[in-house]
């Protein structure tokens, strides 16, 4: 599948998606046909045992669900894609208890477990897992391990974080600030920053710690960092917010120095809460891909139980640019 990716020029999640022929528009109906033919050339062939139809229930454990929006997705994600092969999923919210994952998969293990997903809202290194994971074809969804005993996708927040500083570079931006989470333990916020470091040094355009400004994580302190780099002798054209609440407290600030987006500054987000497309202007964000993430969770997971001896795999899934109306050329 590497070998497919680098022929084809796009990801290892990409090609896994075409070839497990996972439903969704994720995968263009061009680039699925050109992963197909470059695997017909290099020889590719599935093997899929002979074994007896799949039946039970997939088990989904997923630490909480007030927590976040994206727990929906998620849970959507793996219901869906285990409902077409005709399995049921059970989500179990487990609070992160390792002890109460165990009495779940004690109680269930006495009916029929296709496998589990295991799932965190926040991208992390796995936490404890239950031991009795090891007893059931399982995968981590949106976590995962140093060394990886189970199969594993998380968001390509480094790409992201890339993408969207190298978006406000092509309009024409310099000055582009960043206002991040600054939460050591976000492996999210650590990821997306390092793109945006990434993409400037790439287009030769120098890190100024001053415009990077750090614990932000919600719409009032998004409101009270982009205030502070508006107040800067020379503030910045252009600003990546962690996320999108944070962007929308970015657009308040804005408007109270009486700025325009994008007239006067450029705004982007991430995550694309349904927000994001309804204020005004609407706003440039990066989607976090976790349906999609789940229904490749359910398709590795059924690898898993038709071939048992299958190595673990670790992807990192892109978040599609959403180009809106809050960014434009610097004034």
């Amino acid at each position: 599948m590497s070998d497919i990716a680098s022929q084809v020029g796009v990801s290892h999640a990409t090609v896994s998606l075409v070839l497990n022929e996972a439903p969704g528009k994720r995968v263009s109906e061009k680039v699925r046909e050109r992963v197909l033919a470059v695997a017909e050339e290099l020889g590719y062939q599935k093997t899929v045992p002979a074994n007896d139809p799949i039946s039970g229930i997939i088990v989904l454990l997923i630490d909480d669900l007030m927590a976040s929006q994206h727990a929906a997705p998620l849970i959507e994600g793996v219901r869906s894609a285990a409902e077409e092969q005709g399995l049921a999923a059970l989500t179990v919210v487990t609070g992160g208890q390792v002890e109460f994952a165990e009495s779940i998969l004690d109680y269930l293990g006495r009916r029929q477990i296709v496998g589990v997903i295991y799932a965190t809202l926040i991208t992390q290194l796995a936490p404890v897992l239950p031991s009795k994971l090891g007893n059931y074809p399982a995968v981590l969804l949106n976590c995962h391990q140093q060394r990886a005993e189970f199969s594993s996708i998380i968001p390509g927040d480094h790409a992201g974080g890339y993408a969207a500083t190298e978006v406000l570079i092509k309009a024409g931006h310099r000055r582009i600030a960043m206002i991040d989470a600054g939460r050591q333990r976000l492996e999210a916020a650590r990821d997306r920053l390092s793109g945006y470091r990434q993409a400037l040094t790439t287009y030769d355009i120098a890190v100024d710690p001053e415009l990077i400004l750090s614990e932000a994580w919600s719409l009032d302190l998004g409101r009270e960092k982009m205030l502070q780099l508006l107040d800067l002798p020379l503030p910045p054209t252009a600003v990546f917010c962690f996320s999108d609440r944070v962007a929308m407290g970015a657009y308040d600030a804005i408007r109270m120095r009486g700025l325009r987006i994008p007239d006067d500054i450029s705004v982007i987000g991430f995550d694309d809460e349904s927000l994001a497309r309804k204020i005004l202007p609407p706003l440039t964000t990066l989607k976090l891909p976790h349906e999609d993430m789940g229904r490749w969770a359910v398709t590795e997971l059924l690898e898993k139980v038709m071939q048992p001896k299958k190595p673990p795999v670790r992807l990192k899934m892109e978040c599609q640019l959403i180009l809106r109306a809050s960014i434009a050329p610097p004034p």
